[in-house]
């Protein structure tokens, strides 16, 4: 394709995914004091299964981790999930300074947004990971917490596979645990999810890079923070990616897939013929119902 008509159509995508009006949540529930630790829950509003509480999704947003992207982008999303009968767990976190510096030191590209926050976003999502079972338990009682799906989209993606193998850290990380998340699975949307090849592509303007607080810090932190390099998990895992993905290549998640089987573990990659980055959170395209199906396998 050329390079001209593959922007074109890239750009439509994003326009596409972008056009659909946030969708306020039934519930919001704090897990911390700053602003940003807060998680929105959205009940089921359909059948998705043989009946009885729903399964709780866990949306983890994107965005590059950059402050810029919070998670009303991914709402209609999160709506679109409740229509299909889940209980939607929608996790907001401490993103990178808007300019200049960073918490890690690292300046974004032309002093613009930096990428995430070190150890703040691993901070926020470690605790409304363990957050979770009591506030749904209280704001979400048609939830079968039982039955919990992690999922995410590009940074969000990287950061659902980092939850669910938090008891595969170092010894020394503050986020580790000491047994398995009890999740049904993972499916990860179009992951930022081995930091080395997402490093060599440049993904996000060197998102990865920034996240960790800048070069010197890359080396010593990924084994924090890199997926790739936390297997095997033990968890069910499914990645979701577009075969004409600019944004983040297919190449970082087939990097992945491929670490695991090396690990001894198998992790699904569902490749989609035609589909770019962002129609997998876009209630608009096909491939958003692939990505609903995918969930309802691990669910169910």
């Amino acid at each position: 394709m050329p390079d001209d008509v593959a922007a074109a159509r890239s750009a439509a995508e994003e326009e596409s995914a972008f056009s659909h009006p946030p969708v306020d949540p039934d519930a919001i529930a704090t897990y911390g004091d700053h602003p940003d630790q807060v998680i929105d829950f959205y009940a089921p509003r359909g059948e998705a299964g043989p009946g009885g509480p729903a399964p709780l999704v866990v949306l983890l947003h994107g965005g590059a981790w950059r402050a810029p992207y919070d998670r009303r982008h991914v709402t209609p999303f999160a709506d679109f999930l409740a229509r299909r009968g889940f209980a939607v767990a929608n996790v907001e976190y401490r993103r990178g300074a808007e300019t200049g510096e960073g918490a890690g030191g690292s300046a974004g590209s032309g002093g613009g947004p930096v990428a995430g926050r070190w150890p703040e976003t691993f901070d926020d999502v470690a605790a409304a990971l363990d957050a979770l079972p009591a506030l749904v338990r209280e704001l979400l009682p048609q939830a079968d917490a039982r039955r919990t799906v992690l999922t995410g989209h590009s940074a969000g993606g990287h950061l659902a596979l980092w939850a669910a193998a938090r008891h595969v850290l170092p010894a020394d990380a503050p986020w580790r645990t000491d047994r398995p998340a009890l999740l049904r699975g993972v499916v990860a949307l179009a992951p930022i999810a081995d930091f080395t090849v997402a490093d060599k592509l440049d993904v996000c303007g060197g998102a990865a890079r920034q996240l960790l607080g800048g070069a010197e810090e890359f080396a010593e932190r990924r084994p924090y923070a890199d997926p790739a390099l936390l297997l095997p998990t033990g968890i069910a895992t499914t990645l979701v990616q577009g075969r004409t993905d600019d944004v983040v290549p297919h190449a970082v998640a087939e990097s992945y897939a491929d670490a695991a089987a090396k690990a001894g573990e198998v992790v699904g990659l569902t490749l989609l013929e035609d589909v770019g980055h962002f129609p997998l959170i876009d209630p608009a395209a096909d491939a958003c119902a692939v990505v609903v199906e995918e969930i309802a396998q691990l669910a169910w």
